[in-house]
């Protein structure tokens, strides 16, 4: 929040030292007692050389037809500019950017020196400007710049020669405040004056207006209000302003706004902002002579219902049964604290005004400023909280000033709805608590001059330390808080630092952790690159490629976007999403992973179960060589990840692994998948993404396995160990066999390793043949099985029995045909 320290001065005895060195010294202080600050200094930079200046004369260049010759005095002589506005006249008291002063160039942004210029021939000794010609941004600027020069109202009290910067309070000092979400106080002049003070030991002045005059009309007789629940607001009031006249605001409330980032529009408008920025509290005002009816209520939208947007624009749809809306009649006057329908706004033509202050729900306000897209000053006080004590005083004094500023008056009294009285916060806790936290030795007296710093009302009874809370302290709820005010108070560089007590112990990670980072490095080295996808996705994402058995999908109750509204249940989307990333960037050849957590939520009662799980996809073509020209590159299958996932199993640790042909797995090919197994447990899944998923994305072939990785810790207890390479020679047997044509080849694998004895070191299936002189419904299967010895040199014969081992249980088993 932009913070001008001039204002905020009007909040404090004795006030803020205001020079440079002053601000800056202020501006530390605040980031180490507070909250971070963005920036300080002034709106007007390093601008000088800006005068007031008067308009004694006015005629048109003669070698022009849209420039003017003017003689302007600055209150000690007359000075020749050609300009070229097209509003400039005689009499007018506008800004002069003199020979020699510095102005903020607003194409480049650069500061620039005005010099003497000769335009047509005719000399011009500076330039008259306009507010966007001197550093104020365009929306900012109660005027376009099409329009002319600034021209300073007859009654803002400015002279010819005054410093043009300071009346136009450029040169008020600012502090723009980055703040955090619990600290809604700092968000009006109001809170951060007790802020400050606290801080310097300064005492607040509230501010209020209170000196309009008051007409025997009472509110309650032009306008009502009702509420259809507590729920949506705890308190909504109403005050009428009468008789008035819409005009420019005075300079000195336009430049209040101005400074603050406030766009100046009209008296009414112009301070109710002010009113928003001094207390924050949001505030709505309405042309009482446009309402459709005289009572106005809150309640939720109904089906159908919209807001107007004005000026041919589409209105805005609103969510039955979810936002919160003011109406009169059946009309819709506003998104409650977040924007109104300008059918019924104030404007130049207006008589009557209708003020609102409002303490609407914030949880149903930040909904709906997130789903309409329209976050507002006000709906950014509504979300965090704003000062309910306070509400009523706030539309009082906004009503005063819009009658004092707008030649109105009054309506005795407020129209009201809700404002039940609420309890006051108090907090109880030990007085010993504070130096305990802390590690500070700080006395009674002290901890209690700290919180009265801070205007609270404390008491100490027999070591129990009482604290009434303000409302404007929504952040203050439990003793921990009351800990924290009196630390930042004191000075966290005042804290006491202290070793910590206790024997140190080597760091390590655990077995878990280990794995898992092990996990990692293996795909890395398997020519894998990490992705992180996000763990959001739609329903249909969410559950497209899960694990064994499907869950209940775990949905957010306020999602951020209408595609990521569910919690995901595979990893496998997110990839797949990352591969149409690439591909829509011309990218062909991905091999991608993601290690990460799935959520399974088998019970809405609790929290969903998290596991890990490893996922990666291949896509496009294998370089096997990257520098030998004959080795080409060929497309990837279900054997080359097929390959990697066995690779990946072995150096993790995971023994005896068996991979079945799935069909179960909806988005997977049926005739290129397999479940995989360790022992009898399941792991995951490996094959080919179905076609008929990647072609409603327009995506090329995507191979892909998926593994739950917490099945994987629990069954690799073990880390690998070095073994060392067999000093003895291999023996090879070659082994062909025809056999049923539908009988898969992981059978066949399974049962030679159970009956081929203990001296098998691999098996490599390296043929299949189906073709001439092979019988109908049968094909050949070939294999080449490695017998070693670890510790001796194999005989022929024992490798000899051991084959033929192998060989009679094919047979027996299979009706195999070894040939």
């Amino acid at each position: 929040m932009k913070t001008n320290l001039k204002w905020l001065n009007d909040y404090l005895t004795p006030g803020l030292d205001l020079s440079e060195q002053a601000v800056l010294d202020l501006a530390q202080q605040i980031e180490l007692t507070a909250v971070e600050i963005e920036e300080v200094g002034q709106a007007a930079a390093k601008q000088d050389g800006l005068v007031v200046v008067r308009v004694d004369e006015v005629k048109d260049h003669p070698d022009s037809d849209h420039l003017h010759i003017t003689q302007v005095f600055d209150g000690q002589e007359q000075i020749q500019v050609v300009t070229g506005a097209p509003n400039v006249a005689e009499g007018q008291l506008v800004i002069l950017a003199s020979v020699g002063s510095h102005i903020i160039d607003r194409e480049s942004g650069e500061m620039v020196k005005i010099r003497k210029a000769k335009l047509r021939g005719e000399v011009s000794y500076g330039m008259l400007s306009a507010l966007q010609e001197i550093g104020l941004p365009d929306a900012l600027c109660p005027e376009p710049i099409e329009n002319g020069i600034y021209v300073f109202d007859e009654k803002a009290g400015v002279n010819p020669g005054d410093d043009a910067l300071e009346v136009l309070g450029l040169k008020d000092p600012m502090v723009d405040t980055d703040l955090t979400p619990n600290r809604a106080d700092l968000l009006s002049m109001r809170g951060m004056a007790y802020e400050l003070a606290a801080m310097t030991n300064q005492q607040v002045q509230e501010q209020q207006d209170s000196e309009a005059p008051v007409s025997a009309t009472q509110a309650v007789d032009q306008v009502t209000v009702t509420a259809a629940s507590q729920s949506l607001a705890t308190g909504v009031a109403l005050s009428v302003i009468n008789d008035l006249t819409v005009e420019k605001s005075p300079l000195a409330l336009q430049r209040r706004l101005w400074t603050s980032g406030i766009k100046p529009t009209n008296n009414v408008l112009d301070a109710m902002q002010e009113q928003l920025l001094a207390t924050g509290q949001p505030l709505a005002a309405f042309d009482l002579a446009t309402l459709p009816d005289s009572n106005l209520t809150v309640r939720l939208a109904k089906e159908g219902e919209v807001l107007g947007q004005g000026d041919g624009e589409e209105a805005i749809a609103l969510r039955a049964g979810q936002d919160i809306v003011l109406v009169s009649g059946s009309k819709v006057l506003a998104l409650a604290g977040i924007q109104q329908d300008p059918n019924f706004a104030v404007s130049e033509k207006t008589r009557n005004v209708l003020l609102v202050a409002g303490q609407y729900n914030p949880s149903l306000i930040r909904q709906a400023a997130r789903r309409h897209g329209l976050r507002s000053a006000s709906s950014f006080r509504l979300e965090r909280g704003i000062d309910r004590s306070n509400t009523q005083t706030a539309l009082s004094s906004a009503a005063n000033r819009i009658a004092l500023l707008a030649n109105g008056t009054v309506a005795a009294g407020q129209a009201l709805v809700g404002f039940n009285q609420e309890e006051q916060v108090t907090i109880t806790m030990p007085l010993g608590r504070f130096n305990q936290v802390l590690g500070t030795s700080l006395t009674e007296d002290e901890i209690l001059t700290l919180l009265r710093k801070l205007a609270l009302d404390v008491a100490v009874d027999q070591g129990k330390l009482t604290a009434v809370i303000p409302g404007r302290r929504t952040d203050l709820r439990i003793p921990a808080d009351l800990v924290e005010e009196v630390g930042r108070l004191y000075g966290y560089d005042n804290l006491p630092t202290a070793l910590i007590d206790g024997q140190s112990t080597a760091g390590d990670l655990t077995g878990r952790q280990k794995k898992i980072r092990a996990s990692r490095q293996i795909m890395q080295a398997l020519g894998f690159d990490q992705a992180i996808s996000y763990a959001l996705m739609t329903p249909e994402k969410a559950t497209a490629f899960n694990i064994g058995a499907d869950h209940p999908v775990l949905a957010l109750d306020y999602p951020m976007s209408s595609d990521r509204t569910t919690a995901r249940q595979n990893l496998l989307s997110g990839l797949i999403d990352d591969v149409a990333y690439n591909v829509a960037r011309s990218v062909k050849n991905m091999a991608l992973y993601e290690q990460g957590r799935v959520f399974l939520n088998d019970n809405a009662g609790t929290q969903p179960v998290e596991q890990e799980h490893l996922a990666a996809v291949l896509v496009g073509s294998i370089a096997e060589s990257t520098w030998q020209p004959v080795v080409k590159e060929r497309e990837v299958d279900f054997y080359a990840m097929k390959g990697r996932v066995e690779s990946y199993l072995e150096n993790i640790g995971i023994e005896n692994v068996t991979f079945k042909a799935a069909k179960e797995h909806q988005n997977m090919h049926p005739g290129q998948t397999a479940d995989i197994y360790a022992g009898s447990v399941y792991l995951g899944y490996v094959g080919q993404v179905h076609p008929e998923f990647l072609a409603k994305q327009k995506l090329p072939a995507i191979f892909a396995f998926e593994l739950n990785l917490e099945e994987m810790i629990d069954l690799a207890k073990r880390d690998n160990a070095y073994q060392p390479i067999s000093r003895y020679p291999q023996i090879t047997r070659d082994l062909a066999i025809l056999v049923d044509a539908d009988l898969a080849n992981q059978e066949v694998v399974d049962l030679i390793w159970q009956t081929a004895g203990q001296h098998l070191k691999t098996v490599s299936f390296f043929d299949l043949y189906i073709g001439q002189g092979t019988p109908e419904n049968k094909k050949s299967l070939a294999y080449q099985l490695t017998y070693q010895d670890q510790n001796d040199t194999l005989v022929e014969e024992k490798v000899t029995k051991d084959f033929a081992k192998v060989q009679t249980a094919l047979v027996e088993k299979f009706g195999a045909e070894i040939r």
